[in-house]
């Protein structure tokens, strides 16, 4: 495969806009990965494949759709054949490992325990809602969905968080 020499300006106009955007991306993948390492490989891998295939943005408004859709499928292609290795998290209890401590209030150790235990259909949108303050139109261009179902995923994302967090049970 060959690949053809940028122009200055071409390169120019990629660093610009993928300048003003990676704290994005990366607040983006340190989300879905919960790790700082992991999230700069995978905003390191967004932006080389972006690089790649640059020429197929077409307006720069929607570059930063562009760039989470990247990144966000990045992150699956990270994990299609890899193995991970198991904790048994109640041999951790037991030996009260600090692996499983926070050093977080205990009310936002509860919201994003909360969040994490989310089915991830109803947590994507959350987070990109509340956390990296999309809109409804954008999520659902982000995730290939209709605007309606971005709001019923939102609405119930909201209503399994109020349940898990103060235990009331749902309204009939």
């Amino acid at each position: 495969m060959s690949e053809s020499v940028p122009t200055p300006e071409q390169q120019a106009r990629f660093e610009s806009l993928c300048g003003r955007l990676r704290p994005d991306l990366y607040r983006f993948a340190f989300w879905l990965a919960r790790d700082r390492a992991v999230a700069e490989d995978v905003v390191q891998d967004t932006l080389l494949r972006a690089w790649r295939s640059f020429a197929s943005l077409g307006e720069e408004s929607s570059a930063r759709a562009w760039l989470l859709t990247i990144a966000r499928r990045e992150f699956a292609r990270r994990f299609e054949r890899k193995q991970f290795e198991t904790v048994d998290v109640d041999d951790l209890a037991t030996l009260e490992d600090p692996a499983l401590a926070g050093a977080d209030a205990q009310e936002v150790h509860d919201v994003r325990a909360a969040i994490l235990a989310l089915e991830r259909d109803y947590r994507e949108p959350l987070v990109l809602q509340v956390l990296m303050g999309y809109t409804t139109d954008e999520i659902a261009s982000l995730l290939e969905l209709t605007q309606g179902a971005v709001l019923t995923r939102l609405f119930r994302a909201r209503q399994k968080l109020r349940v898990a967090i103060t235990g009331e049970a749902e309204a009939p």
